[in-house]
């Protein structure tokens, strides 16, 4: 009898400090899951990381690309300057700072190399997009522009630009950097969409230390756009411990009037669940700011939200900041602009397409030094010396 009571009292010593350990450990995960908590990069949402191997190639990869020192590893031969050359910028729509920084770009080389360039606005919608590559071919310039949106969508035009002989140069127009050939581009200039897919990705892995609800935000009705969205998707399930929480679709058009309602909407559905977002355009940080802001969130998150494309100075600015954007995979956007032009020169010239694709770079508050662009050093001089100029 007196064994069989000891053996109780054991048991039931053992039954309260398995109840106090399960209070222990509830209290810790419903404080780390305070909305207030912060979160840096290498620091653990819950824990050991759902993916050890995944997690250790994420830092690696990510600390490679926030590296601040990038030089010009591209071209430093080519034809000299064509003289009297047009360009047409077609924009998908000027409201993208990508699509504007890119027209920019060839504004500035263009006064530098002496040739003449005419922007016209595809508003961002398909008729307006195809009107503007009406006008732009009706006005016989020496190359044109596909900045920003599929030729396929305007196949008519194309065909007719082709017919004329004028060369067509993509920004962004079709998956992967280089000539295509269906459709008809003389080169598209991007940086390889895998590359700002997957480490885009890999910061959310690395910086949540493989525990994240994420939120991703596309804008399908671009091919390029929903094909970098769904790599994300894609990279993100590698990790056990990343939750894909919700794939929103907001046309960039509409992204002032529904990004609000988006967010407003997701804060209530997810909470504390929601730690990380990936957009495929800074742009949507910008709108989401007013939403993240009436409810109370803090700008220096969560969610931590990382723009995966273009690096506009709104965006630099938001991250030094700190005001609901942490990072950026910022498309050299200037240095994008003079390679189009580059581009053009050596098909006026009957040379090939240079080949170039500029490397992916992520921008932190912690390597920005308060710039609000990015480019990889020494392109401006590197092309004037190719041009002659």
């Amino acid at each position: 009898m007196h064994s069989d009571g000891n053996r109780k009292a054991t048991i039931a010593r053992h039954r309260v400090r398995l109840a106090a350990c399960a209070l222990l450990a509830a209290a810790a995960v419903l404080a780390g899951c305070e909305r207030g908590s912060q979160i840096g990069a290498g620091e653990s949402t819950g824990g050991p990381s759902g993916c050890p191997a995944v997690l250790a190639g994420a830092q690696a990869a990510v600390s490679r690309a926030e590296k601040k020192e990038v030089f010009w590893n591209g071209p430093t031969t080519g034809p000299a300057a064509a003289p009297g050359k047009t360009i047409v910028y077609v924009a998908q729509t000027m409201t993208n700072p990508g699509v504007a920084g890119a027209a920019n770009g060839v504004r500035e080389a263009a006064r530098v190399i002496g040739w003449n360039v005419r922007v016209i606005d595809g508003g961002g919608t398909p008729a307006g997009i195809q009107a503007a590559m009406s006008q732009a071919v009706a006005v016989r310039p020496s190359g044109i522009v596909v900045g920003g949106f599929d030729p396929d969508s305007t196949s008519q035009q194309v065909s007719r630009a082709d017919a004329a002989g004028i060369p067509l140069v993509g920004w962004h127009a079709v998956a992967a950097p280089g000539p295509s050939r269906r459709p008809e581009l003389f080169t598209n200039v991007t940086t390889r969409v895998e590359d700002v897919a997957g480490i885009s990705a890999r910061w959310i892995i690395a910086h949540s230390h493989g525990r994240a609800g994420v939120v991703v935000i596309t804008d399908a009705s671009i091919p390029f756009a929903r094909h970098k969205s769904d790599l994300i998707r894609k990279e993100l399930a590698t990790c056990s411990g990343v939750e894909l929480l919700a794939y929103e679709n907001i046309p960039i058009p509409d992204a002032s009037s529904r990004t609000p309602q988006v967010i407003a909407s997701l804060l209530s559905r997810f909470r504390s669940r929601w730690t990380h977002s990936v957009a495929i355009n800074d742009l949507y940080f910008a709108d989401a700011a007013a939403a993240f802001r009436a409810a109370g969130e803090k700008g220096s998150g969560p969610p931590f939200n990382i723009g995966a494309g273009d690096g506009d100075p709104s965006a630099f600015q938001r991250i030094d900041d700190r005001l609901y954007q942490a990072a950026t995979v910022p498309e050299p956007l200037s240095q994008q602009g003079w390679q189009i032009v580059d581009e053009f020169n050596r098909a006026f010239s009957g040379r090939p397409a240079s080949g170039y694709v500029a490397p992916v770079h992520i921008t932190t508050a912690g390597n920005s030094d308060g710039a609000t662009t990015w480019d990889p050093a020494g392109y401006r001089e590197a092309y004037r010396r190719i041009w002659g100029k």
